[in-house]
């Protein structure tokens, strides 16, 4: 299965707003990439920026598979990459 860079955002949001008890609209989320520090985002909730490492991504990726497609995976089936936009792949 791959998920776009939609997903990802989406599965972040979702992710934030239940963890923090805010409505999913008052979540913002930048995708970022860098050679040396790797996947991440910086994300804004209830105006308080907060930065997400790549495990704080795959954790999110996999709620979100669970919820929106009731499959369970784990961090380790994520693989995450990135050329034009970033996208998931998850292996079964």
């Amino acid at each position: 299965m791959r998920l776009g860079m939609d997903h990802i955002v989406n599965a972040v949001c979702l992710h934030l707003a239940e963890r923090y008890e805010v409505p999913v609209e008052s979540v913002e989320v930048e995708l970022l990439y860098d050679e040396e520090q790797g996947f991440g985002a910086e994300t804004w909730v209830q105006g308080r920026s907060r930065i997400l490492v790549e495990a704080n991504l795959k954790e999110a990726i996999a709620r979100y598979v669970l919820s929106e497609f009731g499959e369970r995976v784990f961090p380790s089936q994520i693989t995450l990459d990135v050329e034009e936009e970033m996208w998931a792949d998850i292996a079964k």
